[in-house]
């Protein structure tokens, strides 16, 4: 028994090496965890034009049912109308439906949704399921990965639940939202993979956009971010996101840092 678990540890941390380049900060890959892993993240975001600096907190559980399927479960906490308290939940699913493996490279697509509440008033026409809005979402991501370097890009669709009791006057009233990114990243360390319990050091950088297709707003921002993984169980990330071009008011994510981390069990599922 503890020769099989010493092994899974070494098979699922050699993917961690190998593909950590896919592990982006501001978006998700189509490749999954590991199967019978469960992963706790806690993430906090920093945002500067509220007006002034206001922070969410998000404690969030993942669990890697099998290789094609996983989800994550998050809980926002946040002091943005005040007083910091839970403003609501998120479930979010991913199905991966195509792989094609090479030697050093791999093509993987995915399809995901997410279901999400949050008490929070509406303020902006912007759709945020990470604890501003409550609604569902559904989309599709494709990543490539060539050697050391790993793409990525998404398409997805969210429609947000509408609640008189919530909305302010006058306010915009958010209804549907196209959202899509492109995603880079890239191993810098180690040079030469040689044991799971080496460093991993990758920086990445995300083009994240959003178009409302009632209106025609949109806005795209540019987002480099920075990653270190230690015993292939434990992430670190920092990143930050800033607006390049747009034309939606009062966004909260419009200037927002990111600071993660995260921690994976393996075969810990039976």
């Amino acid at each position: 028994m503890k020769r099989i678990l010493i092994l899974a540890l070494l098979w699922a941390g050699s993917i961690l090496n190998v593909h950590s380049q896919e592990l982006y900060v501001f978006t998700e890959p189509a490749s999954n965890m590991p199967t019978k892993s469960i992963g706790a993240r806690l993430t906090n975001e920093g945002m500067f034009n509220n007006p002034g600096f206001v922070s969410r907190t998000i404690p969030e559980v993942m669990i890697g049912f099998n290789k094609n399927l996983m989800m994550h479960a998050q809980a926002f906490l946040s002091d943005m109308d005040g007083q910091y308290r839970l403003e609501g939940g998120s479930l979010y699913g991913k199905y991966r439906f195509l792989s094609l493996d090479n030697v050093q490279s791999h093509f993987r697509a995915a399809a995901f949704g997410r279901i999400s509440t949050s008490k929070r008033p509406t303020f902006t026409r912007d759709i945020n399921l990470e604890g501003d809005n409550s609604g569902i979402q559904g989309g599709l991501i494709f990543t490539q990965l060539l050697h050391k370097l790993a793409l990525s890009a998404t398409l997805g669709y969210a429609h947000a639940f509408n609640d008189s009791e919530k909305q302010r006057a006058g306010m915009p009233e958010p209804n549907n939202m196209l959202s899509y990114s492109l995603s880079s990243g890239y191993l810098v360390l180690p040079v030469v993979y040689k044991d799971y319990r080496q460093p991993n050091f990758n920086v990445y950088f995300e083009l994240l956009g959003k178009t409302d297709p009632g209106s025609g707003q949109s806005y795209l921002d540019l987002a480099p971010a920075i990653q270190m993984i230690l015993n292939s169980t434990t992430r670190i990330d920092l990143g930050y996101r800033f607006q390049a071009a747009g034309n939606i008011a009062n966004r909260y994510t419009k200037n927002m840092y990111l600071i993660r981390a995260e921690f994976n069990f393996f075969n810990v599922l039976k």
